[in-house]
């Protein structure tokens, strides 16, 4: 079950997307839905372990390959419309809602830019969700005054041009396994196109402009030396959301890929933690309410 039980959803816009499901054991009291959104460049192949951890604390899996990425359509890196990773996550949810039991929570589990359209999604109320997990979101790219120009300028005149993501895997994890298996990947590439740059751009300042009226239970885990996303645009995040909301855990000598690192053993403590302490098995939970 390490792979996951492949699938396609086909959204309204007609290009499928490659679903992966790790259910839990029959038998088995559920204690929620994790929905995967992997990050820039590559595919939610790569969150098998974590699958497997989130099952062990009783909580069903699902991910999915975003548009032009992994095993989905679309060109690499490529973004047909301004918010196709938005509308693309909303068909996925919906979904998810169809084939879920009753009474289940949904909790979304986003990484840098999974992390960034998750965020997003949840800022415009998208759809509802019960629970949501950034790691290491892409809420500042890094993108200096003559880039932001750059991008700005690309997206309207060559939306399609796909160029180096920049992306240093070296930087990514302090584990060489991990470093090595992602650069040895074949599903991993490193394109990003200039519309894709500028939603990356715009939607990041947007969450940090709607922290203040955050309603969703979240949790943030940031990395302090991360290379690929700057971790002030989490701290902003953090300083601007309700007291309570959003519980916060920083790992200052982490680089981007916390569930990758060499020392990853604090990371998914910090994970189970929070997720077990707010979502019972459904039978525990049917009990208490009786």
């Amino acid at each position: 079950m390490a792979e996951g039980i492949h699938s396609h959803l086909v959204p309204a816009h007609g290009d499928a997307l490659a679903v992966r499901d790790w259910p839990l054991p029959a038998g088995v009291a559920p204690r929620g839905v994790v929905l995967l959104v992997h990050g820039l460049g590559e595919h939610v192949g790569r969150y098998a372990h974590v699958a497997g951890r989130l099952n062990a604390w009783g909580f069903a899996v699902r991910g999915y390959d975003q548009h032009g990425h992994g095993n989905s359509a679309g060109a690499r890196g490529a973004l047909p419309d301004d918010d196709r990773l938005l509308s693309d996550l909303a068909a996925v949810i919906d979904d998810t809602r169809q084939h879920m039991g009753p009474r289940r929570p949904l909790i979304l589990l986003g990484h840098s830019m999974g992390g960034l359209v998750a965020a997003r999604a949840v800022s415009l109320g998208l759809r509802p969700v019960e629970g949501l997990v950034l790691s290491s979101p892409a809420l500042d790219a890094g993108m200096g005054a003559p880039l932001r120009a750059l991008v700005q300028v690309l997206a309207a005149l060559a939306p399609g041009l796909r160029l180096g993501n920049g992306i240093d895997a070296g930087r990514l994890t302090h584990d060489a396994v991990e470093v090595q298996a992602y650069r040895d990947d074949p599903r991993v590439h490193d394109r990003i196109s200039a519309r894709l740059a500028r939603f990356i751009m715009r939607a990041g300042p947007a969450v940090i402009e709607a922290a203040p009226r955050w309603t969703v239970p979240t949790l943030l885990l940031y990395a302090g030396q991360d290379a690929a996303v700057r971790p002030a645009g989490s701290a902003a995040f953090a300083r601007a959301a309700p007291a309570g909301r959003v519980v916060t855990q920083a790992f200052p000598q982490h680089f981007h890929e916390l569930f990758n690192e060499r020392d990853r053993a604090c990371v998914f403590r910090a994970l189970g933690d929070w997720l077990t302490a707010r979502w019972a098995p459904v039978d525990q939970a049917r009990q208490k309410i009786r």
